[in-house]
C-alpha cells in the first residue's frame, strides 16, 4: 500500500468535514429576520386632534355609570339581571361633538369640544315607563347630564320601543322552560325527547302588527352546534308585553304546518292522536352537517403576507396613517365601525363614513321565518363585533385593535383584536402599460391598499365591514356576508320560500340591505351634486356627408334639490355622480369625488306596507340631503320593535331642499338577494355575497397622485432591468429574503361571552 494513502484519505476526509461544517452552519442561520425601516408616515397627522373622534375609555365609561347612579336619584339595577319593571343603563357610548365645533378645533385652532357620553336608559319602574338619552360630561369627571330625547325624537320615547335585552330574552327562555313547556309533558318528551337541555330557541322581529305590540315568535331547534340549521318543527308565541313577568302568556302555538291556540291546545291534539307528527332524527353534539369542523386534516400550509421591511402604515390611539391617507376611527354600539376625518395629501374629502344599519327580510311558510325583518343597528353591530382569529379573519401580522363598550351591564367590557388595520398587496397591478409599439417599455405600480376590518356577528349572520384605502385617492366601503343562512322546518309549500338543505330543513330566502352615511367635503364645506353620462347623438361626418356617425357624447346636469338627488332602487341613476368643490383643478374642471355603487339589492319592502317608513332609507340607492346635526343617522334602535310608528323616518329627510353649494350628505344603499343552497351547508362563503361603494376622485387632482407612489416600477428595453437602482424589484431575494416576525397565535373570543 502507498505509505501516503493514508495522509491523502485524512486530509480528504478532513476536508469533506469542513465543507459540511459551512453547509450546516449556513443552514442552521437561515434567512435573517425581518427588520422593521423608520416610517416617514409617523410626521403627519395629530393623534391629539383624532382623540376628538375616539371612543370612550373604560374608564371614562366607568365614571359616567357612577355619576348616573349617583345623581339620578332613582335605583338602576344591572342590566344583565333587570326585569321590565326595572330602572336600568342600557349603553353608554360617545357622544360625537357637533361638527361645526370640531370644524373650528381641527382647522382654526378653537377650543376642544366638551367630551361627552351618550347614555341610553330604561325606565321601567316609574308611573310613565319610557327610553330616555342623557348626555353625561364633561368627561373623564362627568358634572352634569342634560336629556336630549324629546330634542332628537320629538318627543319620549315609548317603552315598549325599548331594544330587547338580554335578560329578557333569558326570561322568556325561562317562561318557556317552566310555564309553556309544563302544559305539554307527553308531546315535548314523546316528540322532541325535550329535556329542558336539548333545544336552542331563535326569536323574530318585529314583535306584532302593531304599536305597542310585544309578542315574538321563539323557534325550537336542536341545541346543538350549528343549531340554527337544525328546526325541530315547533313555534311559540309569547307575549311579554307585560312589565309583570307573571302576567306573560302564550298566544299562539305552531308545530308542523298547523296552529293551535295555546301548549294546551296542542298537547290534547297530540294525545288524542290529531297530530301529523314529523320526528326529527336526534343529531349529535357536533351537529353532524352543520359542523364547521373540517372534513380533512391540514395539509401544506396556505399563502401567508408578510412585510418584508415592517408595516409602512402607523396607528397611533384611534389615528391611522398611511402614505398620503390619514384618519380616525371608531366603533358606535348600534353602528360599528365609523371613520372621521379622512384626509389625502393632508386635505380633508370626507368628515364621516360610516355604517347605518343592515337590514334583512325573510320569507317562509313558517310564522316565525315569515314574520321577519330584522334591523340589526337595534341589536348592536358594534356591541357584536367578535374578536379576530389572526391569519384567518385577517392576515396574520395586522395590526388588532381591542375596542370597550358598555352594553346591558354596569361594567365595561373589552373585546380583544376586535379590529384589525392591515395593508394588502392585492396581487394585481392598480395600474401599468406594456408598449411594444414604436419605443419599449415597462411600467406599473402594485395595487396595494390599506384595509381597515371589524366583523360584526349578530345571531346567524356575520357581516365583515371593511374600509379600504388606495393609492390613487379612492375610497372603498365594504361589507361582505357569512355565517350560518336561517331556516325553517321543512313542510308543505315551503319550497316556495327557499330550498331544501337537509331533510327536515328549509334555507329562508331573504333580502339584505346595507345603508351607509357619507359626509364628503371635497375641497371644502359646501359642495354641489353632478351628474355625468353619455348619450349618442347623430351626426354626418365632416369629410363624407352621406354618412352617418353615432357619436357619444359627454351630458352633464347639476342636481339642484333634494328630491333630485333621491334616486329609487329600481331608477336609472347616472353613472358619474360627483360630488362638485367651489374649486377647479389645473384643466378647469370642478374638483370632485365620484360615488360608484356595486350593489344587487331589489325591493326591500313593499312601499304600501304599514312598517315600510322605518326603513325607508332602503327605497334609494342614493339620496343626497343637506347635512343636519338633527339627522345624524338615517335610522333608530328603536325602529325595530315599533316600525309601524317610527322613532326615525329616513324619508322626512328628503323635502326637496336646494343642494347647490350646501354641506352634503351621501346615504347608501347597497344590497343583495339570498337564496340559500346546498353550498351555504355548513356555512355561507363571502364570495359572492360581497357589496358597497367606491369613492373616486374626478378631476380632484391634475394627475393620478399614484404617480407619486414609491412602488412604482418602469423600465425601458435599452435599461438594465436587473440592476436594483433601475428595477427595485430585482432586488427582492435581496430585501425580501427574511423571516417574518410571527407573533404567537393568541385568541380571546370565549372569555366573558
Amino acid at each position: 500500500m502507498n505509505p501516503k494513502l493514508p495522509y491523502v484519505l485524512l486530509v480528504g476526509a478532513a476536508v469533506i468535514i469542513f465543507i459540511l461544517s459551512c453547509m450546516l452552519l449556513s443552514r442552521g442561520r437561515g434567512s435573517p429576520s425581518c427588520e422593521s425601516q423608520p416610517s416617514t408616515v409617523e410626521e403627519t397627522g395629530s393623534v391629539s386632534q383624532s382623540l376628538v373622534f375616539a371612543d370612550l375609555t373604560p374608564e371614562e365609561m366607568a365614571q359616567v355609570v357612577r355619576y348616573l347612579r349617583g345623581n339620578l336619584g332613582v335605583p338602576l339595577v344591572d342590566a344583565s339581571r333587570a326585569k321590565p319593571s326595572d330602572n336600568c343603563i342600557a349603553s353608554v357610548d360617545l357622544q360625537v361633538p357637533a361638527k361645526a365645533e370640531v370644524l373650528r378645533f381641527l382647522d382654526t385652532g378653537g377650543a376642544r369640544p366638551a367630551r361627552e357620553a351618550l347614555a341610553v336608559l330604561y325606565f321601567g319602574n316609574q308611573p310613565e315607563p319610557n327610553v330616555t338619552e342623557y348626555v353625561v360630561g364633561p368627561l373623564p369627571t362627568p358634572a352634569y347630564h342634560r336629556d336630549v330625547t324629546v330634542r332628537k325624537y320629538g318627543g319620549k320615547v315609548p317603552y315598549h320601543r325599548r331594544p330587547m335585552l338580554g335578560s329578557e330574552y333569558k326570561q322568556v327562555g325561562a317562561f318557556l322552560e317552566t310555564v309553556a313547556f309544563a302544559a305539554a309533558p307527553s308531546f315535548l318528551q314523546e316528540v322532541l325527547e325535550y329535556d329542558s337541555t336539548n333545544v336552542a330557541f331563535q326569536t323574530t322581529a318585529p314583535h306584532g302588527f302593531h304599536s305597542g305590540d310585544r309578542k315574538s315568535w321563539f323557534i325550537l331547534f336542536q341545541n346543538v352546534s350549528g343549531f340554527l340549521l337544525h328546526p325541530v318543527g315547533l313555534e311559540v308565541l309569547v307575549d311579554h308585553s307585560s312589565l309583570d313577568i307573571s302576567r306573560w302568556a302564550v298566544s299562539r302555538v305552531f308545530y308542523n304546518g298547523q296552529y293551535y291556540r295555546d301548549m294546551v291546545q296542542l298537547e290534547s291534539a297530540y294525545v288524542q292522536g290529531r297530530i301529523s307528527v314529523e320526528k326529527v332524527r336526534k343529531a349529535p353534539r357536533d351537529g353532524d352537517f352543520s359542523s364547521m369542523k373540517p372534513r380533512v386534516n391540514s395539509a401544506a400550509l396556505f399563502p401567508l403576507q408578510y412585510e418584508p421591511q415592517g408595516p409602512r402604515y402607523s396607528v397611533r390611539n384611534n389615528l391611522v396613517l398611511f402614505q398620503a391617507w390619514s384618519f380616525a376611527f371608531g366603533m358606535s354600539v348600534s353602528t360599528g365601525l365609523r371613520l372621521f376625518d379622512i384626509r389625502h395629501k393632508g386635505e380633508r374629502v370626507a368628515y364621516e363614513i360610516s355604517v347605518q344599519e343592515a337590514l334583512s327580510v325573510y320569507g317562509s311558510n313558517c310564522p316565525g321565518g315569515m314574520s321577519t325583518r330584522y334591523m340589526d343597528g337595534s341589536f348592536g353591530l358594534g356591541r357584536y363585533t367578535s374578536p379576530l382569529v389572526r391569519g384567518v379573519d385577517c392576515p396574520y401580522s395586522a395590526t388588532y385593535v381591542d375596542t370597550h363598550s358598555l352594553s346591558e351591564t354596569l361594567r365595561p367590557s373589552t373585546r380583544k383584536a376586535s379590529l384589525c388595520i392591515f395593508e394588502q398587496n392585492l396581487g394585481s397591478p392598480l395600474r401599468r402599460h406594456y408598449s411594444n409599439l414604436q419605443s419599449l417599455y415597462y411600467g406599473g405600480l402594485v395595487n396595494s391598499a390599506l384595509v381597515v376590518r371589524s366583523i360584526a356577528t349578530v345571531g346567524n349572520y356575520d357581516y365583515v365591514w371593511d374600509f379600504i384605502f388606495y393609492q390613487n385617492g379612492a375610497i372603498e366601503g365594504k361589507v361582505q356576508a357569512t355565517g350560518y343562512p336561517s331556516s325553517s322546518f321543512l313542510h308543505g309549500d315551503g319550497l316556495r320560500y327557499g330550498n331544501r338543505l337537509w331533510e327536515h330543513t328549509l334555507g329562508m330566502i331573504r333580502t339584505h340591505a346595507i345603508n351607509y352615511k357619507v359626509d364628503l367635503d371635497v375641497g371644502g364645506l359646501k359642495n354641489s351634486l353632478v351628474a355625468h353620462d353619455m348619450a349618442f347623438e347623430m351626426t354626418r361626418a365632416p369629410w363624407s356627408p352621406e354618412q352617418q356617425i353615432e357619436r357619444p357624447r359627454l351630458t352633464k346636469k347639476v342636481l339642484d334639490t333634494e328630491d333630485q338627488a333621491a334616486f329609487r332602487l329600481q331608477s336609472k341613476m347616472p353613472r358619474y355622480i360627483y360630488f362638485a368643490a367651489n374649486s377647479k383643478n389645473k384643466w378647469g374642471h370642478q374638483r370632485g369625488y365620484r360615488i360608484q355603487i356595486t350593489s344587487f339589492a331589489g325591493d326591500h319592502i313593499p312601499e304600501a306596507s304599514s312598517m315600510e317608513r322605518a326603513i325607508s332609507w332602503a327605497r334609494y340607492q342614493l339620496a343626497v340631503t343637506r347635512r343636519k346635526e338633527e339627522e345624524p343617522t338615517s335610522t333608530s334602535i328603536y325602529n325595530q320593535n315599533d316600525p309601524w310608528t317610527p322613532t326615525v323616518a329616513f324619508a322626512n329627510f328628503i323635502n326637496n331642499e336646494t343642494i347647490t353649494n350646501e354641506d352634503l350628505v351621501a346615504w347608501i344603499t347597497t344590497g343583495f338577494l339570498h337564496i340559500p343552497h346546498s353550498e351555504d351547508i355548513p356555512n355561507t362563503v363571502t364570495v359572492g355575497n360581497s357589496v358597497g361603494f367606491l369613492l373616486r376622485p374626478y378631476n380632484y387632482y391634475d394627475l393620478d397622485p399614484s404617480i407619486y407612489s414609491h412602488d412604482g416600477v418602469f423600465f425601458t428595453s435599452e435599461q438594465d432591468f436587473m440592476a436594483c437602482e433601475i428595477n427595485p424589484l430585482a432586488c427582492l431575494p435581496k430585501t425580501a429574503s427574511c423571516l417574518p416576525n410571527f407573533p404567537p397565535f393568541t385568541y380571546d373570543g370565549f372569555q366573558n361571552t
